[in-house]
């Protein structure tokens, strides 16, 4: 992330250099949007910065669920930045084109689409190893930015090649709306993640593992839940055991459990047994659609 605030500057400068030197619209809007990112990543550096702190009296579940309000946030900037440069576009073709200096202005714009690009791509693989929604929402708008920068180049070599200045706002404005797609869909992975939306992927393949285990051991298992906080994945489910085993026993089999979908997530995971007897459990709640366990397939 600290790499990710010193390119971010870097490029920022780089940039508005691009655009002095040649009064470009299109760079300018690439700018823009760079200024837009630099508030991003720092909050985004504060983000992950808060995500690793312990758990604490006021916050007993942690701190990671920061990760969904930072890609929020990114996604509301990058779509805010893709209107300001479709702004910025039509009020400079409305006003009147003059764009020098081309040559220059493309040579600047392809070198920071290219860090951003290796930069973007860093920060999506290492976000998606640590499973750190912070990083990979920040690798994905330095992304939108590279293809923001790219789009300016294309813009700038047909203006260049063909003199025909308009070309200028028009890859603009094409760039914006490209890039309002990959905000939207921050914003929308930031919903999800507020509301606890549960990945239907990880479901089965849990379910699947719990359905192996609990045949293994002769137990069974309903009201399985799981969440992604942003950082690592809470579970919970319950665990029912046969009425004559013991506690010291179905506990330790609870925790044999645990383990094993820990495993099969293969990331941090909090996991969370609730033990139950099966016999009078179904006495308890006749309306349990908890069925008894087999022992089909048990070695």
């Amino acid at each position: 992330m600290s790499l990710s605030v010193a390119v971010g500057l870097l490029l920022l400068l780089l940039k508005f250099s691009a655009y002095a030197m040649t009064g470009s619209t299109a760079i300018l809007s690439d700018a823009a949007e760079s200024v837009v990112h630099i508030f991003a990543v720092l909050f985004a550096a504060y983000s992950l910065w808060l995500s690793l702190k312990p758990a604490d009296e006021q916050h007993p579940y942690g701190h990671a669920k920061i990760s969904f309000f930072s890609a929020g946030l990114e996604g509301a900037l990058i779509l805010f930045a893709a209107l300001l440069i479709i702004a910025i576009a039509v009020q400079d073709w409305v006003s009147g084109l003059a764009v020098r200096n081309l040559d220059t202005g493309i040579i600047l714009t392809a070198l920071a689409a290219g860090i951003n690009g290796t930069l973007g791509w860093h920060l999506i693989r290492v976000g998606r190893r640590k499973k750190s929604l912070i990083l990979e929402a920040n690798g994905q708008h330095v992304l939108t930015d590279c293809w923001t920068s790219g789009g300016v180049v294309v813009g700038l070599l047909l203006a260049h090649f063909t003199g025909w200045l308009f070309l200028d706002p028009i890859c603009a404005i094409l760039v914006a709306l490209n890039i309002i797609f990959s905000g939207f869909r921050l914003a929308q992975r930031s919903v999800f993640g507020l509301m606890d939306q549960a990945d239907p992927e990880v479901q089965q393949r849990l379910l699947h593992r719990l359905d192996r285990e609990c045949r293994s051991r002769g137990i069974s298992h309903h009201l399985m839940r799981q969440r992604f906080n942003g950082f690592s994945y809470d579970v919970d489910v319950h665990l029912l055991f046969p009425d004559s085993m013991t506690i010291m026993e179905a506990h330790r089999l609870a925790t044999e459990v645990e383990r094993a979908i820990e495993a099969e997530l293969n990331t941090s995971a909090h996991v969370t047994t609730h033990l139950e007897p099966m016999e009078d459990h179904l006495n308890i709640h006749p309306e349990s659609d908890v069925q008894p366990p087999t022992t089909e397939g048990t070695p």
